[in-house]
């Protein structure tokens, strides 16, 4: 069944705040295998010009789908998360993640198209600091298979 068309361009409440913590970086870091210094290393992260340990370029997808979650839960959608896999994800950052950050993520379903027989849904994820500052936005699209027959 193809999904609920009326849902783009729907936004969902910003999440409750994340707060960014050394040992998450860190752990986050080890599970992708890199071992870049200024992921583990506050005097590292110091003297590469950051004010504090970063986080991969990767990290925010660690919380940004909190908010989009409950579009994905919502059953006027109609996806059958059974069926999903993930399409793509992507990020543009005004400025790196860091270690002591509080965060919350606003989600807005931004496209839903078919292809071929499946359905794809694309969340967009802005993401910024508890005081509003911008800090990067995410796009997920995710896959649902068969969909669309």
């Amino acid at each position: 069944m193809a999904l609920n068309r009326d849902f783009v361009g729907r936004t969902y409440p910003a999440s409750a705040p994340y707060e960014v913590s050394r040992v998450k970086i860190k752990e986050f870091a080890a599970a992708i295998g890199d071992t870049n210094p200024i992921y583990r290393d506050r005097e590292a992260a110091r003297a590469a010009g950051h004010p504090d340990v970063v986080a991969p370029p990767t990290f925010p997808i660690v919380f940004s789908l909190q908010s989009g979650g409950e579009a994905l839960m919502d059953p006027g959608l109609g996806l059958n998360l059974a069926m999903v896999v993930h399409g793509e994800q992507r990020f543009e950052y005004t400025r790196p993640v860091y270690a002591g950050d509080e965060l919350v993520t606003s989600a807005t379903i931004t496209d839903i198209r078919s292809a071929g027989r499946n359905e794809l849904l694309t969340v967009r994820s802005d993401v910024t600091t508890v005081a509003g500052e911008p800090v990067c936005t995410t796009y997920n699209t995710i896959v649902e298979r068969g969909g669309a027959a």
